[in-house]
């Protein structure tokens, strides 16, 4: 059969051109047709780093070109800025001098961050405080029409690029890394892109540290049979997460309740929002899965991101455990410097300060002024008269502030603000809680259940109506811890406290996801008003009456969402010991036998594609 040369110039043009409707996602069949390319010839050049190194870095950036088109661009801007930035950082012998440097080099990588990212909300904000109507402005489409002599692009919408915080918060990593003499700069433009693009983590994390993976570039081609095992199981164990779990759900329930939440019951509702705690979780978590096993099977080793986060205890314990390398970024680059543990700074002051004004002044709202101004009156007041105290709540204040720019990292909208807001109420509210004794914490319950009750009567709203329910869980939960203790069984039922404990965590980081959820997925010019229009409307069905007859109805329409909602989260919850001794079964299977297992596996998981492959979600932060 005879090739045209026009079939094979339409390949040839299909292949090495920007689709924005099908950009290369881990779920499609292309990219591993990809990856296979990639990989044959990589084992030619596995163990000369360099060239395996310079090969990568290419291949990283036309990956990233057919995922986001021309702003490959601003990636081999950031790459090219970083390089020379950590030589001359490294170059620079005086403290003044390198902490010039510094300054420089982040505020370089921060503010095309900003530009991107941050363009709409700003503007919004700005809008808001001055009352005139600013609009935001493309420069880079502007000089892109400049250079073409036509307008192509639009110099009125700012597009962001997909995964521009993961390579960002990288790159500023190695400027960090260098700065504090943890690593050496790297010598060769070629290695340290490879270090910025490497594809597999490049869109969605984990966030690369710069002194654990720098070391592996030069490190020669090693991979062992249990490590190619353990990889395949990765790959297998995060396409079941995202196909199986999250898309399903998303487009079967979750999408369409989120949509239009006021067209569904409380209680469909209500599953939605615990849906979706397994959805982002199956969707992120098995982006990281595969992410993990394609660069294993690479010979590198990418650090973990998750360790079962609805396993913990409390909101803190949680973030060890979700999105490990940006609460580990986050902690070392922005909790640490503003003073940690230790001490408060002018930052730590500035940022709440900023914020909090700002929240009043655009809410217009009495009294969310006057609860501000309550509690700072309440922490000057301690601060004041409990000298010991000073200490405790700065380190307060930089946790919290550490949580609002972590929801700000998110998204730019107040939506994902709130949430690292909430986030960072429930740590402090915690430590608060863990010191109370079983009766205080018990009285503190009854007092404010009965409070909200007295609310849902005089002041009738959906919102109290939710809390009120809650709060009558908790205080049950701790009645009978009470009862327990006073017969003396405290400690014979440690498991049962650890149960409730994962349960009324994971029930506290579901409702937070409300906020989370409603800014997602929304074109930044109307996150702000539309994401929190959703959140609103979902509170409302939820807080309003519910019929109870139509339960077991929804429950069998939807039952195949909810089967697979209770099943994930049963997995979910396995002991850590089991999990890793089916891996390492997985990984010493016979050969024969794991192509017939992943063979099952694959066509389990075509039963559950949809008609459009859904982007990962956190393609968008």
């Amino acid at each position: 059969m005879n090739l045209s040369p026009e079939i094979a110039l339409d390949f040839l043009e299909k292949v090495f051109s920007f689709d924005k409707a099908q950009p290369l996602l881990f779920t499609q069949f292309y990219f591993w047709a990809f990856f296979a390319f990639v990989f044959a010839l990589f084992s030619l050049l596995k163990n000369k780093c360099l060239l395996r190194n310079t090969y990568l870095f290419f291949v990283s950036l036309f990956f990233y070109y057919k995922t986001s088109g021309l702003f490959a661009l601003i990636l081999v801007f950031i790459t090219l800025y970083n390089f020379f930035a950590g030589k001359w950082l490294h170059s620079r012998k005086k403290d003044g001098s390198r902490n010039l440097a510094l300054a420089i080099s982040v505020i370089v990588n921060l503010s095309l961050l900003f530009y991107f990212k941050y363009a709409y909300f700003l503007t919004d904000v700005l809008n808001d405080l001055t009352g005139y109507e600013f609009r935001v402005f493309d420069v880079f489409s502007w000089v892109g029409n400049q250079i073409t002599g036509d307008n192509r692009f639009s110099v009125d919408t700012i597009l962001l690029p997909v995964g521009i915080s993961f390579y960002t918060f990288q790159a500023i990593s190695y400027i960090m890394d260098v700065y504090r003499k943890r690593i050496e700069p790297v010598r060769n433009i070629f290695d340290f892109g490879f270090y910025v693009s490497f594809f597999p983590q490049l869109v969605a994390g984990p966030i690369v540290r710069a002194n654990e993976f720098i070391p592996q570039i030069h490190k020669k081609y090693f991979l062992g049979r249990k490590q190619f095992g353990i990889a395949v199981f990765w790959i297998m164990n995060g396409l079941v997460k995202k196909i199986v779990l999250s898309d399903y759900i998303a487009v079967n329930f979750i999408d369409r309740v989120f949509d239009q939440p006021m067209l569904y019951t409380g209680f469909e509702n209500l599953m939605a929002l615990f849906g979706y705690s397994l959805q982002v979780y199956a969707d992120f978590s098995g982006y990281t899965d595969i992410s993990i096993g394609v660069a294993m099977l690479m010979g590198f080793y990418l650090p973990r991101n998750f360790n079962s986060p609805y396993k913990a205890k409390n909101p803190g314990e949680f973030w060890k455990r979700w999105h490990i390398s940006l609460s580990r970024w986050l902690q070392d680059y922005l909790y640490i410097p503003l003073g940690g543990n230790r001490n408060g700074t002018f930052g730590s002051f500035c940022i709440i300060v900023v914020i909090a004004a700002i929240a009043v002044f655009l809410s217009g709202s009495i009294w969310v002024a006057i609860c501000v101004g309550v509690v700072a009156i309440i922490v000057a007041l301690f601060a004041i008269f409990k000298p010991d105290s000073r200490k405790d709540i700065t380190t307060e204040i930089n946790r919290m502030d550490t949580m609002l720019l972590g929801g700000l990292w998110h998204g730019a909208s107040w939506n994902f603000m709130i949430w690292g807001g909430l986030n960072g109420i429930g740590m402090l509210f915690y430590r608060f809680w863990k010191n109370l004794s079983v009766y205080g914490r018990t009285l503190l319950v009854l007092t404010t259940t009965f409070g909200l009750r007295i609310l849902c009567v005089m002041v009738p709203k959906p919102v109290f109506n939710v809390l009120f329910v809650w709060c009558l869980v908790v205080l049950a939960g701790n009645m009978v811890r009470m009862l327990y203790n006073l017969i003396g069984g405290q400690k014979t039922m440690q498991w049962l406290q650890d149960a409730w404990a994962v349960f009324q965590t994971f029930s506290f980081i579901t409702f937070t996801r409300l906020f989370f959820r409603s800014g997602s997925n929304l074109d930044p010019a109307e996150a702000n008003e539309t994401a929190w229009n959703t959140a609103r409307s979902m509170v409302n069905q939820m807080g309003s009456h519910w019929r109870l007859e139509q339960i077991p109805e929804i429950i069998v329409h939807y039952r195949n969402v909810f089967v697979l909602i209770v099943i994930g989260l049963i997995i979910h919850w396995l002991p850590e010991n089991f999990k890793r001794r089916y891996r390492i079964w997985f990984a010493k299977m016979p050969l024969p036998l794991m192509v017939l297992v992943c063979a099952i596996i694959v066509f389990i998981i075509y039963q559950f594609i949809t008609a459009d492959l859904q982007a990962f979600i956190y393609f968008q932060f």
